[in-house]
């Protein structure tokens, strides 16, 4: 079950030459991929481009129509050890996967396929959430096409110029023999838009018939001698074949008056922000119709010599618009300026900030900068800076990411909170995954995190004499690398640690996709196969499975014996709920149904009893849940505020689980809500209305008798 279902979306994906598309650029991409006669896509979800996994999903009849192969990867270097089908064959394939850390992942893959090159065209598409749309380190993808000198295609933000670069990306590969990165940014993913599309094309090969007439080419194998062979072809052949054809094609865009003294070179995918800067400063209007000379980088990497010489002639300075560091276009257009014998000024990270991501206001302040030392005229007037006001002694602080409503894995580590309090602070190896912000408040659990998979494989340099070690990892971290990274590598060695895998029914942070342990049965996909049953089977001898999560005593119990076993050697605990936010949008849908229908629901809704509460609010501390605040105290002899639940509970109860496992306070309550009642809830209504109206009457009495 993903994130998000495009059934109605991708009815869209038929439409025919000359007819208008209009979508998001994410649907957008997806059409360019079979109107260019892709074979065979693949790849590993993650943000931004998680929902071009779900569409070739969720478009999977087409698929089949066309004879296009697609596969949900295992891994990204599953999905990039698939762009050997193009290596012998004619074949068009596209991966996808998110930004550098699936880069990372898959790096083996794709530089030996980078280094013996492609016949057919080969496509990764890359979602480069650099800044506030990244929960990941902030390093780019340039780095690694210029290390393995794969070309990187960077499009401006505009649904046409994105569905012509996938295209151009394919016949860009093909004269090139060489694999094409194309990066998209957050807002270029979501950003909504119309094209007049084209006919989708049927592969001139399929993967099935490429299969059926093997072709061998040892030379394109990565071994010596052709692994030296490679190095050369790749300057002598390669590189002026992408030259040419970016050149010819004129991929890279032109903005703005022919001649003057001052221009900008910008990466397409910072294009959009720059126009608003400049319209900010009055040299631009919102459709692009700058003031100054702008030379946009649809290809970021190879830069095109010819191209920058003509750019840069006559003019006095050139401002270049690159996000993050370090600055490689700005270094290489440094040299190719110097090499053509201009002496045009190149002005980069001296106004810019060398760090951070660049919107339309941190851009605006650059390009004023660079008017005020290079064409004062134009330059807005300079505003004095206010300091920021000083926030007042007890000012809200920032809210910290957080678990869901709801969530299952927040009463995991309310359970290691309290097996903390018995046996003391233990170091805890953290994953990549939901249960990452247990890292932050209220829970403060988690010492490091070294990749996606590598929780288990983090806590194997510790080892204890009478303190283990925890591992933390998500179910889709496990089957990703956990598997053998992590559990493998604890048994080989004996590493006497505890592995907790959360087993939340889908791999949860990426959007909500199956994955091979999942409960749902997705057509064409084998799930339902147990974590326990696989780690058992590698060699682990001490696993258990928690089935229910919400049970925090239970969660505690099951902790305090894997970290106090006698039994030597590797732990593995499995935690199963199901994820709360995938659990809602497959509910809720059915409860609107039965509701309309006037049937009858039941729904759980935990509340708290002012008059008991303490207002301690350990049950806060505890579990962090975003439906717990607190109100004032009704009663007017006390001072501190009372716990209370918001409507916006889900009735998972961890918050008096959490109460009753620590031996707080009883002050929970459950209540259960029925809409559309049958008689026997009415009846039981009424019984339960007077006996409490009863005994309610008969206090009364008894405190007015001691009264007097």
């Amino acid at each position: 079950m993903a994130e998000r279902s495009f059934k109605a979306e991708v009815e869209q994906l038929r439409l025919g030459d000359g007819e208008t598309f209009h979508g998001e650029g994410i649907l957008a991409v997806t059409k360019a991929l079979l109107q260019a006669g892709v074979a065979y896509v693949g790849g590993y979800q993650g943000s931004p481009i998680s929902h071009l996994m779900d569409v070739f999903a969720d478009a999977n009849e087409l698929m089949g129509e066309l004879g296009v192969h697609f596969e949900s990867s295992a891994s990204e270097a599953t999905a990039a050890a698939m762009l050997a089908a193009s290596v012998n064959y004619p074949l068009r394939g596209a991966v996808a996967w998110k930004s550098v850390v699936g880069t990372n992942v898959a790096s083996d893959a794709l530089s030996n396929v980078a280094s013996g090159g492609v016949t057919g065209g080969a496509l990764i598409i890359l979602g480069e959430d650099y800044g506030e749309g990244s929960s990941i380190m902030q390093e780019r993808t340039h780095a690694f096409a210029m290390k393995s000198q794969m070309w990187l295609l960077d499009p401006r933000p505009s649904l046409p110029v994105i569905v012509d670069m996938v295209e151009k990306g394919f016949a860009l590969s093909e004269a090139s023999n060489t694999p094409v990165m194309l990066e998209l940014r957050v807002r270029a993913c979501h950003v909504t838009g119309s094209f007049v599309a084209r006919d989708n094309r049927r592969p001139r090969l399929t993967v099935a018939e490429a299969a059926e007439a093997p072709v061998r080419d040892a030379d394109r194998i990565v071994l010596p001698p052709a692994n030296f062979l490679h190095e050369v072809e790749k300057i002598e052949r390669r590189w002026p074949a992408a030259i040419r054809f970016i050149r010819e094609q004129k991929l890279n865009e032109h903005f703005g008056p022919e001649s003057d003294e001052i221009g900008i070179i910008v990466q397409g995918g910072l294009f959009n922000s720059l126009n608003r800067a400049l319209e900010l400063l009055d040299l631009s209007d919102a459709y692009g119709k700058v003031a100054i000379p702008v030379y946009v980088l649809n290809v970021a990497y190879p830069l095109i010599p010819d191209e920058v010489r003509d750019f840069c002639a006559g003019k006095r300075a050139v401002l270049v618009v690159e996000e993050g560091q370090p600055e490689f276009i700005e270094h290489e257009l440094n040299t190719l300026v110097r090499r053509a014998g201009l002496d045009t000024r190149i002005v980069g990270k001296d106004v810019l900030p060398r760090a951070g991501e660049y919107g339309g206001a941190v851009i605006r302040d650059g390009v004023a900068k660079f008017l005020r030392a290079y064409a004062p005229e134009r330059a807005p007037a300079e505003e004095p800076v206010a300091p920021a006001p000083a926030l007042p002694p007890g000012a809200v602080p920032q809210r910290p990411a957080g678990f869901c409503t709801g969530c299952p894995e927040r009463p995991i580590f309310s359970a290691m909170k309290l097996v903390q309090k018995e046996l003391g602070a233990f170091h805890v190896s953290a994953d990549i995954g939901c249960h990452l912000f247990s890292i932050l408040p209220p829970f403060h659990i988690g010492n490091t995190t070294m990749g996606y998979g590598l929780g288990t494989a983090g806590a194997s340099a510790f080892k204890p004499r009478d303190r283990r070690a925890i591992a933390i990892m998500g179910d889709g971290g496990f089957w990703h690398n956990g598997l053998t990274s992590g559990i493998g590598n604890a048994v080989f060695n004996q590493d006497d640690n505890l592995t907790i895998i959360v087993d939340n029914g889908y791999s949860a942070a990426t959007g909500g996709q199956d994955i091979l342990s999942s409960r749902a049965r997705p057509p064409g996909r084998k799930t339902n196969n147990p974590i326990e049953k696989a780690v058992r089977g590698i060699g682990i001898g001490w696993a258990w499975t928690m089935t229910r999560t919400y049970d925090v005593a239970g969660m505690r119990d099951a902790i305090r014996a894997a970290l106090t076993s006698a039994e030597k050697g590797p732990k593995v605990l499995v935690a199963q709920s199901e994820c709360q936010l995938n659990r809602q949008r497959r509910l809720k849908p059915q409860v609107a149904k039965a509701l309309k229908a006037g049937r009858r629901v039941v729904r759980e809704r935990f509340g708290v009893d002012p008059d008991t509460c303490t207002g301690d609010h350990s049950c806060i501390r505890l579990s962090g849940c975003p439906s717990l605040t607190i109100r004032p105290n009704p009663d007017p002899l006390r001072q501190d505020p009372v716990a209370h639940v918001e409507n916006s509970c889900v009735g998972c109860g961890v918050c008096g689980e959490v109460s009753h496992a620590a031996v707080l306070c009883p002050s929970f309550y459950k209540a259960r809500i029925i809409a559309n009642p049958d008689r026997r809830d009415r009846l039981r209504q009424r019984l339960r209305g007077w006996v409490i109206g009863a005994l309610q009457r008969r206090a009364a009495r008894a405190i007015a008798a001691r009264a007097f």
